[in-house]
């Protein structure tokens, strides 16, 4: 098996020489991009040393030329050299720049994979990829010895994939000394990074050519409403001239104030303008509210991750007259949008963040820190002397963070948790964070994955003294449960729905709820069509279960796809106030989901393609035996769950919360003001299911309803703790 594995390694090694030679001698550093002038500082560098750091500012070129700084440096032929990216949009978009640049096929010398796409083969070179990509690589290749260089990119983000990425490289580096890393970013605490590798060498990078004029445009309510935002730390002024601004307040409402920006900006001369939004809501909102007004052929373009990549690719595409991009922080870095002279900066973005008090991580709108707005400011200064107009005061800005709080320190760590024992990385204290996580997060991570079930607790006592520890935290044994859940791509909680319903025999329902929970609700509710969009989407609703609206929604999307062209399924989601979007992505998810499951041996009959739905009642999962929580199929092949007695009854489809039932009621595992929770649903296999109300009583269903003042069942898993499976919609 060894040899076969190092012959399939010997030929990868072979098909990447013959690749390297089909790149252009020498390689093309564009003369205009202020990287070009300090590559052969950063070749020595990289040559010299196995970590460096590269910082510069927003449009230096640091993301499209460091992979050929490192072809330059003889690598990419032992092994890959993979670039990270935080997006999606910004791995797929910086692949094809580096092809077109290069001269080669994309998908050849330079490919990319992401959650859905997957263009690399034996002769690629630079792989392009985003950091979960990179994290799930980690369990079939923990010494990643099929790359010899990584590009970290977009550090300053802090992102948890980004830290635990850092940390784990860190402890790779040792055993792996052929290993070079690049850090870079446009904004990046370079004193901190370079300490963390052992005072690894900074080389900074100039960016922008020409001076931002920064404009302030504070909202009439400007500050009035900031409970959302985290506690903001004093920092350096932007250093863009100013200017004072109109002696009016600016309008309430931010859509007025980017509509009036976009006015004042037109009248400025030429130059194509970037709008920064919070969210894919306010992108469509701003977009409709520019659209009912003659501003000069002005075309709008929206720009955010869940557009298809062909929608994203418009941005790019060469144009005649003036354009609006409404874009959300996927502009903010690697992406470099073309023709961009203005920029209009609302100071917000969603950031997810975890309440210890709640046990709930939400995703509010918050004020960006001040390395954020910066680098939005930068998008501007690339073609000539920009403007940037912010929809907030200057005092404002200079009472922010100077840098965006990493994402380790306000999320809950029970998927951190969960992935470190699966890798068997040891305790997470032990673990090289760049900055270490509160610790009472990691006592809530550890307190979830028990009552998963995917912890187990373990001394090492009687018989058990002399043996190696097993993997997990301290104290801590990750059991079979825990094992399956770190390969099920989705939130622990939803991860342990999946594998329950495997068990319980509701398999293929439970993998069309998990994916749809785990994407924004395709349904949408604008403001001004709230009543037609209730009305619209109640034929879905399901007075049982609002899970079952999701299998009823699912059901009608894939029987008008299958009767109709993609044009007209596309007209027919905007008719009927549907994310055609939202709806693409969750079939993708749910597309992996059941490969997954395959994998795993917990699904039966072939894998479904886009149009994922088996007929009803073929292929379902029959219930399993009482047994294990999740089983593999027999050494004969045949899946378990050929049973068709009911069983005994399973617990409510949902996730479950530490801590159990406050007073026999169901606590939120969410908010969500526009959706509360209404109707769980409890499951029993070869039956239908029963609503568990909360907020509204369903009718003829006392019985259920009463179920929720008795004491709740134990938790799956055998933790011996009391909980209530629950999940808002």
């Amino acid at each position: 098996m060894r040899s076969g594995l190092a012959s399939k390694a010997e030929a990868r090694r072979s098909a990447r020489l013959v690749a390297r030679h089909t790149l252009p001698s020498p390689l093309p550093y564009p003369e205009d991009l202020p990287i070009t002038a300090r590559k052969d500082e950063i070749l020595s560098a990289l040559v010299a040393n196995q970590v460096i750091v590269v910082a510069g500012e927003t449009g230096s070129g640091k993301s499209t030329q460091l992979p050929k700084v490192c072809l330059e440096a003889g690598r990419g032929i032992a092994g890959l050299i993979g670039h990270t990216q935080p997006r999606r949009i910004a791995a797929r978009a910086l692949a094809e720049r580096l092809a077109e640049e290069l001269e080669v096929p994309f998908g050849g010398p330079v490919g990319y994979k992401v959650r859905f796409t997957d263009r690399v083969s034996d002769g690629t070179l630079v792989k392009l990829m985003t950091d979960g990509v990179l994290l799930a690589e980690l369990h079939g290749a923990p010494d990643l010895r099929h790359y010899d260089t990584f590009i970290i990119d977009e550090a300053h983000e802090r992102s948890l994939n980004i830290d635990f990425i850092l940390g784990y490289l860190k402890r790779l580096l040792p055993a792996r000394p052929d290993l070079k890393i690049i850090i870079t970013s446009a904004t990046i605490d370079t004193e901190r990074f370079s300490q963390h590798f052992g005072d690894a060498p900074v080389i900074e990078v100039s960016g922008r050519a020409y001076p931002v004029e920064v404009r302030y445009r504070p909202l009439l309510e400007d500050g009035d409403d900031d409970d959302d935002a985290g506690p903001a730390d004093a920092g350096p002024a932007d250093p863009g001239p100013a200017d004072p601004g109109p002696a009016d307040p600016g309008p309430a409402d931010e859509v007025q104030a980017v509509c009036n920006a976009v006015d004042e900006l037109c009248a400025e001369g030429a130059g194509d303008i970037l709008v920064f939004l919070p969210g894919e809501r306010e992108v469509r909102d701003t977009a409709d509210a520019l659209s009912k007004s003659d501003r000069h052929g002005l075309e709008i373009l929206p720009l955010y991750g869940r557009l298809s990549s062909a929608e994203q690719h418009r941005v790019f595409e060469a144009h005649g007259g003036r354009r609006a991009v409404l874009a959300t922080n996927v502009a903010e870095t690697s992406l470099t949008v073309p023709g961009v002279r203005y920029v209009v900066d609302t100071g917000t973005a969603r950031i997810s963040r975890y309440s210890r008090r709640t046990k709930v991580q939400r995703l509010p709108i918050e004020a960006i820190s001040q390395a954020s707005a910066n680098q939005r400011a930068g998008r501007c200064g690339r073609l000539g002397p920009g403007i940037c107009v912010r929809l907030y005061s200057e005092e404002d800005f200079n009472s922010r963070r100077p840098f965006t709080e990493p994402e380790i320190l306000r999320t809950n760590l029970a998927s951190v948790v969960l992935q470190m024992a699966a890798i068997g990385l040891g305790e997470i204290e032990d673990f090289p964070f760049v900055d270490p996580p509160d610790q009472r997060n990691v006592k809530d991570g550890i307190a979830l994955l028990e009552e998963l079930g995917a912890l187990r607790r373990w001394e090492a006592t009687g018989d058990r003294a002399h043996q190696p520890a097993p993997a997990g935290p301290a104290g801590w044994r990750l059991t079979e449960v825990g094992r399956q859940l770190a390969q099920v791509p989705l939130d622990p909680r939803l991860g342990r729905m999946v594998l329950e319903a495997a068990r319980l025999g509701c398999l293929d329902e439970v993998l069309v709820i998990a994916a749809g929970i785990s994407v924004q609700d395709p349904r949408e509710r604008p403001v001004e069509k709230r009543e037609a969009a209730a009305a619209l989407h109640s034929r879905f609703d399901d007075e049982r279960s609002d899970f079952l609206s999701y299998l009823s929604l699912w059901d009608y999307l894939d029987e008008r796809q299958g009767e109709l062209s993609s044009g007209q399924f596309r007209r027919l989601c905007r008719r009927e106030l549907i994310s055609y979007q939202r709806a693409r992505e969750w079939q993708d998810v749910h597309g992996q989901l059941v490969e997954v499951c395959r994998n795993l041996r917990l699904a039966a009959g072939p894998v479904p393609g886009r149009r994922s739905p088996p007929a009803p009642g073929a292929g379902r999962v029959r219930a399993a035996p009482p047994g294990p929580p999740v089983s593999p199929a027999s050494p004969g092949g045949t899946p378990l769950g050929g049973r068709t007695d009911p069983g005994p009854p399973g617990p409510a489809i949902g996730t479950s919360h530490p801590g159990g039932c406050p007073r026999g009621r169901p606590r939120r595992f969410c908010r969500s003001p526009g959706r509360p929770l209404r109707h769980l649903a409890r499951v029993r296999p070869g039956q239908g299911a029963a609503p568990v109300g909360h907020g509204r009583r369903a009718s003829g269903d006392g019985a259920a309803l009463g179920a929720l003042r008795r004491p709740c069942a134990p938790a799956v898993g055998g933790s011996g703790r009391r909980s209530f499976a629950e999940v808002v919609l």
